[in-house]
This record gives C-alpha cells, sequence and structure tokens, in this order.
C-alpha cells in the first residue's frame, strides 16, 4: 500500500545519490555511507533570521563528492531555547532520507560550555534508526586543544577528535583531524570551510567537510557524521562562548 510523503518531505528538485543495496547489519538509510568516503554539510541559509536576528531552526544539505543530495537535516527545538540558549541549546537533529523518512536521530542535551565547566561537558547521542544508540560524541576536557572521542553503542571509545587552539574562521579552514586514541595516526578530518567574507561576517550559514575511510563501518561514519554538527553548534554558530572566533582554552 503507497503511503502518503512525510510532512517534512525534501525537495523533490534536488539531484538524489542512487540508493546502494543493503546489506546485513546496516541500519535501514546508511547504505549511502558504504560508498562514500567524503561528505559535506551545508547550513541553509535562513533570510528570516538575517531580517529578525531571531535564532530560527537550522536546516542543512548532506551531499557527496558530486554535489548529489544524501541526506537533508533539519534541527527539532523550541522558541525559547535556540534564542535564549543559543549555540549552547539542546537539540535533536532530525537526518532524512530522500523521501523524507528520518534515518538518524542526533539527539544533544544541555551542557555548558567546556572551556568554562569541566565538570559538564558537551555530549551527542546518535541514534539509527531513531531511538537505537549506534555511538556517541564525549568532549574530553583539555586546557589548550578541544579534543572529542568517538565511542560506539557500548561507551567503548574508537577514535579520538582533535582540534587546533584558534578555532576562529576567520580567513581560512578550520580542521578537525580524526585519530586513533593515541593520537598518532590520523585517519579523516573534520573541516570548516572558510565561506568568503560576507557569508562568514553577515550570515550564520556554515559548510563543513567530513573525510574518513572508504572501508570505515557505516555506524562509525554516522558517528562522525552526527561529530560534525555538534562541531558546528559548539565552535562555528553564532551566540557560542567565543562564538566564530573561539581561543579555546
Amino acid at each position: 500500500m503507497n503511503q502518503a510523503p512525510p510532512t517534512h518531505s525534501p525537495n523533490p528538485n534536488y539531484t538524489w545519490m542512487p540508493l546502494p543495496p543493503s546489506f546485513d547489519d546496516c541500519p535501514p538509510g546508511l547504505e549511502y555511507l558504504s560508498q562514500l568516503d567524503w561528505l559535506l554539510i551545508h547550513q541553509k541559509y535562513e533570510v528570516l533570521e538575517i531580517i529578525t536576528s531571531f535564532e530560527t531552526a537550522n536546516k542543512y544539505e548532506v551531499r557527496n563528492r558530486l554535489g548529489e543530495m544524501v541526506y537533508f537535516a533539519r534541527e527539532d527545538s523550541n522558541w525559547f531555547m535556540r534564542n535564549c540558549l543559543a549555540a549552547l541549546r539542546p537539540f535533536t537533529m532530525v537526518i532524512s532520507n530522500n523521501v523524507g523518512e528520518p534515518v538518524i536521530h542526533l539527539v544533544r542535551p544541555f551542557r555548558c560550555d567546556g572551556c568554562c565547566c569541566p565538570c559538564c561537558l558537551q555530549e551527542l547521542e546518535i541514534q539509527a534508526p531513531p531511538g537505537l544508540p549506534i555511538g556517541y560524541i564525549q568532549q574530553l576536557w583539555h586546557p589548550c586543544l578541544p579534543k572529542f572521542v568517538i565511542q560506539d553503542k557500548a561507551h567503548k571509545d574508537v577514535l579520538k577528535i582533535v582540534g587546533p587552539c584558534i578555532t576562529s574562521a576567520c580567513f581560512g579552514d578550520v580542521v578537525f583531524e580524526v585519530m586513533a586514541l593515541d593520537e598518532k595516526t590520523s585517519v579523516g578530518r573534520i573541516a570548516k570551510k572558510w565561506g568568503g567574507v560576507l557569508q562568514e561576517f553577515f550570515t550564520d550559514v556554515d559548510f563543513l567537510g567530513i573525510s574518513f575511510p572508504l572501508d570505515l563501518d557505516v555506524k562509525m561514519k554516522a558517528v562522525m557524521l552526527g561529530a560534525g554538527f555538534l562541531l558546528d553548534f559548539i565552535f562555528f554558530e553564532e551566540g557560542t562562548c567565543g562564538g566564530r572566533w573561539t581561543v579555546w582554552g
């Protein structure tokens, strides 16, 4: 029986990546990730936010190297949290496929800024399908560098994320290295792409590129995708502790 399309169905005019065949132990909707070693997170421009200065719910496109849509993401949060807690706000990021079906949920609780309150660090739960955790991002306190650990569904440490001391996106990319647990081997990166003077200084729109090994487990790829969204909120969303001009420590 044919079902009506979901209320939040993405724009049908987008060119979407063809769905690869399914395989064992792959949550529905993560098949795309099996054929990818790079993703681009592109935040959508919100005219209402520029005109009114009120923070609206963020929306994103997730694309592959060919520019094909892989996912559409929208923030689920309330007005009060967005405009009073700004970049520290809790949210659920709903990541959907080409027919608007949610395939990944990113659940972020409210936490204080890590540089000021090391007892209440940032974290993110990644669910695929929604309701079933597959991994976590946990912030590690460090006096000089932003550090995070990527964990599997059992909270076992798998990889680390290490960022630069200065995370300002002024006039250049900001690169977070995804490392082995010993922090000696780089296995990928999450990079905030410099978008130009007008975009960086007058809008709240971001571009993040995420690279990872092609043969990495699709669940860990989804967790790294979630890490990209968390880093965007912590370091590049307006209203954070330092906002776009953060010096860690």
